[in-house]
């Protein structure tokens, strides 16, 4: 735990009691505040009340007492209108901050010197963090990793020299923290996501690019135009600004040229590292988290071979295109995080031979941007509520049916790919869907898919995720 003593002795009032607010709480007691916390949910706050937390309903408290308030980051600042515990602290002029705020706070005050690299995205981004924290702890270099994956920013161990810690930033979270200065902040992409939470597309990526505008080098992906032109914003302000592209060269920056890791200064280039080979970072979505981690890397001073070393055993994530197993010449790959058409044309872009269950709860737009990877698609099988539409989108372009759950679709999938006369054929599941109409979260709906594929006769489960 990373005691909060930059609120020693003062007054802090707190909101929301899932995990990571639970933890916030007891990081800012232990750092000597005074803490009053509350939830909309009973259970939450008889939750926390056991664990010793303070618990008030914070309408009933005097606002003008307090020195800031404490939202977690789940709970609406802005839109689709603000909770009212934001209105509250709005009228009384107090200071409205979230964990990873408190993170930044700790670590100017006690150890401003141990590198922070922060990471944020629209897609890519806990592929990236992990990717880094995997490289530096390969290259034995004391790591801590968390925020918006793993363990929450305030559970980690204390900041202090020589430590490094690389925490994954969400557009909630980098909104809630206005002084967020990390010494490496990656940007990888903007494409349109949670606008029911920030109103618009040009809020949403005015938060994101807060994360790169104070950092002591910026490295931005830009290989969509608004991101391309932070970079050039950034530059302009005299900051340090490196620049990746998964999809052309550069003539000072970072790039693929096939499979190798590409760096170019002055426009002389030079092979640093290699994806040859590594399953766990197949795709061109994967070469962009790998470029953004290589860029990260050199600059906390590792060399080439560690960072090779490192790409070599990193294991990937899961429910990011986690091979899960094979049977035969079949392959099986878990992407249940595509949650969205913008993810899971990542996945649909980095096989040639797909078998794609797909479906869930859609969101806005649906699957009409996928339209030219199509052909890449040998069936589809359909499932949640978003099936008709995705039946209409699809059309003639390729066969499709419903299969309505899951477990069909994998055990109809891997029939029909069994048969495929292709080297290999993969049964995608890349959902470019929520979760919420069939499962709580994207996770246990990867692990049903994993599960599917697991009773499968003759399947070899691969890792150990």
């Amino acid at each position: 735990m990373i005691p909060a003593s930059v609120f020693k002795d003062r007054s802090i009032a707190l909101f929301g009691l899932g995990g990571s607010g639970i933890a916030t709480a007891h990081a800012l007691m232990a750092g000597g505040a005074r803490v009053t916390a509350f939830d909309d949910n009973p259970d939450s706050v008889a939750r926390a009340a056991g664990e010793g937390v303070p618990t008030q309903n914070l309408r009933k408290i005097d606002w003008g007492k307090l020195d800031a308030f404490v939202l977690s980051p789940g709970v609406p600042l802005t839109h689709p209108r603000p909770h009212w515990s934001v209105d509250l602290a709005r009228a009384a002029g107090v200071e409205i901050i979230g964990d990873v705020e408190l993170f930044a706070r700790e670590r100017r005050s006690h150890a401003p010197d141990a590198p922070f690299i922060a990471i944020t995205g629209t897609n890519g981004k806990s592929t990236t963090t992990a990717l880094i924290a995997h490289v530096l702890k390969s290259a034995g270099r004391d790591t801590q990793m968390g925020g918006n994956i793993g363990r929450a920013v305030m559970t980690l161990d204390a900041p202090k020299a020589g430590r490094h810690f690389v925490v994954e930033c969400s557009s909630y979270q980098i909104d809630l923290a206005p002084t967020l200065d990390p010494s490496i902040g990656i940007l990888l992409n903007l494409s349109p996501d949670h606008l029911d939470r920030h109103g618009s597309f040009e809020n949403y990526a005015g938060i994101k690019e807060r994360l790169v505008a104070k950092s002591g080098l910026a490295i931005v992906g830009v290989d969509d135009p608004d991101c391309r032109h932070i970079a050039d914003r950034l530059e302009r302000a005299g900051r340090r600004v490196q620049r990746i592209s998964a999809t052309s060269s550069l003539s000072d920056g970072f790039y693929p040229e096939g499979t190798n890791l590409m760096r170019a200064l002055g426009g002389v280039s030079e092979r640093l590292a290699t994806l040859e080979g590594i399953g766990s970072l197949r795709g061109a979505h994967n070469a962009q988290n790998a470029l953004a981690a290589l860029a990260a890397c050199l600059d906390c001073g590792l060399s080439d071979r560690e960072i090779q070393a490192g790409f070599n055993s990193f294991p990937g994530l899961a429910h990011r295109m986690e091979q899960v197993a094979r049977r035969g010449r079949v392959l099986f790959v878990n992407d249940s995080k595509a949650t969205n058409a913008d993810a899971a044309e990542r996945a649909l872009a980095s096989f040639e031979r797909i078998y794609w269950i797909a479906g869930g709860l859609p969101k806005e737009g649906g699957i009409e941007s996928l339209k030219p990877l199509f052909p890449r698609i040998s069936k589809a099988y359909l499932v949640g509520e978003a099936a008709p539409s995705f039946a209409a989108t699809i059309g003639e372009a390729t066969a499709f049916e419903i299969s309505g759950t899951i477990d069909k679709a994998v055990e109809h999938a891997a029939r029909d790919a069994e048969s495929d006369p292709a080297p290999e054929a993969v049964v995608l599941f890349s959902p470019a869907c929520a979760s919420f109409d069939q499962f709580r979260n994207f996770e246990v709906r990867g692990d049903a898919f994993r599960e599917a594929v697991r009773s499968l006769a003759g399947t070899e489960m691969m890792g150990s995720m």
